[in-house]
């Protein structure tokens, strides 16, 4: 190693280091690669309907019963995309403390539309990447876990 690297340039050096460190990372399930989707909004892809939905002890809400926006969504959530909006997908904070404490970047959110609102609305899908998701209807004030 120390032959292949003699004479290598810093910038070299530092690449190198970063794809064992992606490469470590990918090994121990801490990071997916994935290829950007096309679209308004390029998100995280997120695969929440694979094995059994964690418990968060929050009250819960079939899939089923959601409204039929947010099953919509979820079917976007499945397939990697398109989302309509540029704030589908960003890391959601969980400032309000509501879901159960996770690192930062856990969680991602993606709007559910309200039909007739001139806005985005109050109503959103929560997704954790270890597979759970959670729905609020009123802005992040409440949260039910959706059980699929």
């Amino acid at each position: 190693m120390k032959r292949l690297l003699h004479g290598a340039s810093p910038r070299t050096l530092l690449i190198s280091a970063g794809v064992v460190v992606v490469a470590l990372l990918v090994a121990l399930g801490i990071a997916e690669l994935a290829a950007p989707t096309a679209g308004p909004a390029a998100a995280p892809r997120v695969v929440v309907g694979a094995g059994q939905t964690p418990s968060s002890g929050l009250p819960t809400v079939a899939s089923a019963a959601l409204p039929p926006e947010a099953r919509h969504v979820l079917t976007l959530i499945d397939a990697g995309g398109p989302f309509p909006y540029k704030q589908d997908g960003t890391v959601f904070g969980n400032n309000e403390g509501l879901l159960p404490k996770q690192r930062t970047g856990y969680y991602h959110e993606y709007t559910v539309p309200t039909p007739g609102s001139p806005d985005r609305g109050t109503r959103r899908l929560v997704v954790g990447h270890g597979g759970d998701i959670y729905y609020t209807n009123d802005h992040y004030a409440s949260f039910r876990q959706v059980l699929r």
